[in-house]
């Protein structure tokens, strides 16, 4: 495989930090790499150096003459007064780019609830993200290198991603390296995992899945210092070896060897034990949806809904965004009332949330981390054992020096991990997750399940990252037309039952289309009703005709004001149901504008015989 880029004994210093030293490596043909380390280990410095974004302040990166780069940094560079379709294809003709599959197929993949017209300054953090990568992935790149590229996108995109990345080169041919906290992503698109760790980079062989088995083998031979790390891993191991991901039909380690490996390892939860102290702390009844519907004008949430969560149970929630999941969490803690149906909430729920903003972080304000957890003095019950809120903090990986930072200033994923031992530490029976993986690299995510592993509640959890889904629940549900809906099968069901509803909503819409058509044919073939053309006079001909241009004109604004009205619908809180409704009803207004004068160009065409 020819060679294409790399460096050779290069070191890279911060003023505060040294970051690599003495690194050599390289990247050739057909190379499918995927890169993990802890957060601040210079994972995204390295994707920058490999690009030549960084100057390194000894050794030299060298890249083979000719071969072109395509970088996706975690921030964008786009241009607030360009529309998304400038921004995506420049000015590339349409006729041009349209005729492109490849480029048709990301347009459709990543922006199909994006405007082509809209400007990207009226996008959502979420929307522009998409649209840079869009705008890279259309390019022609013999390296691809991605910093973070599931961020704000679905299952459903991610799922598309991957295939796109798999199918994107011949085999052998051009070169990615990713960097994700999406275990499932990596195991999906990358053969090889680079580490970043420790000033250096180390590389293994086969994915994710590969990388955790060498991992354990690696830290079992070290020093006993390195015991809580291995044991760590190991849960991790258990994991992947006994559940979906064994039973794949293309499973990226050998399960046999696994096994041995992890004889001695206890499972993961005691199921049974853990449903007996959840309902000793909860009793029977935890949260019943009864005939539950609620709707935002035409947005449907729930339709007629009956679910019963029960005390101990592990439920994920998955779907679309926008289509309510954070809704459906309020209606079940009793923050969202319904139209139709009720909720019975059990009187011994106490729930606690973890919400996308951490909003319950903000009024610590320039605390220390040490200051905050002084103030709990109780010990909270983990995995059978009594724990201090020091060893608590402990185990979601804070340092001494750590513990010194007033919480204003930790990191995203630190404040992530504050804010669940805060919340464990209040001692809630049901425990509601929203993106809880959010900033965490994969480490403290492994060190975030373990520790849900062992909390007897009953925990509900959404999120786009399919691995920790399966990795932390029991169960998981689907929000798929105002409906709650059990995947046996796990995320790969939701995923097939999107897909056949896309083939179904093509096939309705392309039977509409023709019998359209059918009904035009009708018009124009047909023998008008009313007066012909040759009994009209001038006048009343040209009149008419200048009916159906105003009319065409007026029809073509008020789609463009839906469409505004539609961002202004993706941008909104999905709890302010007021303004979602008060937005509705202005799209149907505009709707029914566009019906009204669509009945009048047909009526004028049918008297012209046109």
């Amino acid at each position: 495989m020819a060679f294409l880029l790399g460096c050779e004994k290069v070191r890279v210093e911060f003023p505060t930090k040294t970051v690599f030293t003495g690194l050599s490596l390289g990247v050739d043909e057909g190379a499918r790499i995927g890169i993990v380390g802890k957060n601040g280990d210079g994972k995204s410095t390295l994707l920058r150096v490999l690009a030549g974004a960084v100057e390194v302040d000894d050794g030299r990166v060298i890249r083979t003459r000719g071969v072109s780069v395509g970088v996706l940094g975690q921030t964008d560079g786009l241009c607030d007064e360009d529309t998304v379709g400038r921004a995506v294809v420049g000015d590339r003709p349409e006729y041009e780019w349209a005729g492109d599959a490849r480029t048709r197929s990301i347009i459709a993949g990543l922006l199909e609830d994006v405007a082509w017209d809209g400007l990207v300054g009226t996008l959502s953090g979420g929307q522009r993200r998409r649209v840079d990568l869009a705008r890279l992935l259309i390019g022609d790149w013999d390296v691809l290198m991605l910093d973070e590229p599931t961020n704000h996108l679905d299952v459903k995109a991610i799922a598309w991603l991957a295939d796109h990345l798999k199918s994107r080169w011949r085999p052998g041919d051009g070169a990615l390296l990713v960097v994700t906290h999406d275990r499932w992503f990596l195991d999906e698109v990358c053969e090889t995992m680079w580490e970043v760790h420790g000033q250096r980079v180390w590389p293994f062989e086969g994915g994710f899945s590969a990388y955790i088995m060498q991992r354990v083998e690696r830290d079992r031979l070290q020093a006993l210092a390195e015991q809580k790390r291995q044991n760590a891993l190991r849960r991790e191991l258990a994991w992947l070896s006994r559940g979906a991901r064994a039973r794949a039909t293309k499973p990226k380690f050998h399960v046999a060897a696994a096994q041995a490996l992890i004889a001695d390892v206890p499972p993961l939860r005691d199921e049974l034990e853990l449903k007996r102290m959840a309902m000793a702390r909860l009793g029977k009844t935890v949260v019943e949806l009864q005939d539950a519907s609620l709707s935002f004008g035409d947005r449907v949430i729930l339709d007629d809904v009956d679910w019963i969560i029960g005390p101990g149970d592990r439920y994920g929630i998955v779907g679309a965004n926008g289509i309510g999941k954070t809704t459906l969490l309020r209606i079940i803690q009793g923050l969202q009332p319904l139209d139709r149906g009720r909720v019975k909430i059990g009187q011994t729920v106490r729930f606690a949330v973890l919400s996308q903003h951490l909003d319950e972080l903000t009024k610590l304000g320039d605390d220390r981390v040490r200051q905050v957890i002084s103030r709990y003095s109780r010990r909270t019950m983990l995995d059978g054992k009594e724990m201090t809120p020091g060893q608590l903090l402990e185990r979601l990986g804070f340092t001494k020096d750590d513990q010194n930072e007033p919480v204003c200033d930790l990191s995203g994923g630190q404040k992530r991990r504050l804010a669940l031992m805060l919340i464990l530490l209040d001692e809630p029976n049901v425990l509601i997750l929203d993106e809880p993986g959010n900033d965490l690299d994969t480490d403290m995510l492994a060190a975030v399940e373990s520790l849900l592993d062992g909390w007897p509640g009953t925990l509900l959890l959404v999120t786009h990252d399919r691995y920790l889904m399966e990795r932390v629940t029991d169960h998981q549900f689907a929000l798929i037309d105002g409906k709650v809906r059990h995947l046996p099968r796990g995320v790969e069901e939701y995923l097939e039952l999107t897909r056949e509803a896309e083939r179904e909503a093509a096939e309705a819409a392309s039977a509409k289309a023709t019998a359209k058509a059918g009904a035009l044919g009708k018009v124009v073939s047909g023998e008008p009703a009313g007066r012909t053309p040759s009994t009209l006079s001038g006048g009343e001909q040209r009149e008419l005709r200048k009916l159906m241009a105003s009319n065409e004109k007026k029809m073509e604004t008020l789609k463009g004001k839906i469409e505004k009205k539609q961002l202004e619908m993706a941008e909104a809180d999905p709890s302010d149901y007021l303004t979602l409704t008060a937005l509705q009803e202005e799209i149907a207004d505009f709707e029914n504008h566009i019906e009204a004068l669509e009945l009048e160009w047909f009526d004028a065409a049918e008297k012209l015989g046109e």
